[in-house]
């Protein structure tokens, strides 16, 4: 049995960057950073940030440029992908990103954009120690098909 699936929860370190396929498909990329702490043998305080890239496709990478920015948390379910392509200089390039599949957003302060006519409801296992004032809610689209030829980049 073979299994690609990634959960990452953490916040975007810059806005998502909206772009349209020639056949018309939205498709939203998003940095997403997550941090890890612990205490090492000396019992000293460590900390390591990780930044991951993620794509977002169809009617989530609309939603996502228009309720989520820099700082924003999130939630994404998604699988690995790995790509590859030739820069100007003609040097093979690659990258591994997440393809969103399914996209939570966190909390975020009343008044916040696009705040008007969203739900109110917090998920009782995505509430950081933080008061919550508002949850936008969760958005699943599935039978997207995302063909290879409708990737911009």
């Amino acid at each position: 049995m073979n299994l690609n699936r990634v959960i990452l929860i953490g916040r975007l370190t810059g806005d998502p960057q909206l772009r349209t396929t020639p056949a018309g498909q939205p498709v939203t990329t998003i940095s997403l950073a997550t941090n890890r702490v612990w205490t090492n043998k000396n019992g000293e305080k460590q900390q390591d940030v990780q930044y991951h890239n993620v794509v977002v496709w169809g009617r989530q990478a609309e939603i996502v440029n228009q309720f989520l920015k820099k700082g924003s948390l999130a939630m994404v379910e998604g699988r690995l992908q790995t790509r590859t392509w030739q820069d100007n200089q003609g040097q093979n390039r690659r990258t591994t990103e997440v393809v969103c599949e399914r996209i939570q957003f966190g909390p975020r302060a009343a008044g916040g954009v696009g705040s008007a006519g969203v739900g109110t409801e917090a998920p009782s296992s995505f509430v950081p120690d933080t008061e919550v004032k508002e949850i936008l809610p969760e958005i699943n689209i599935e039978g997207d098909e995302i063909k290879p030829e409708d990737i911009p980049f």
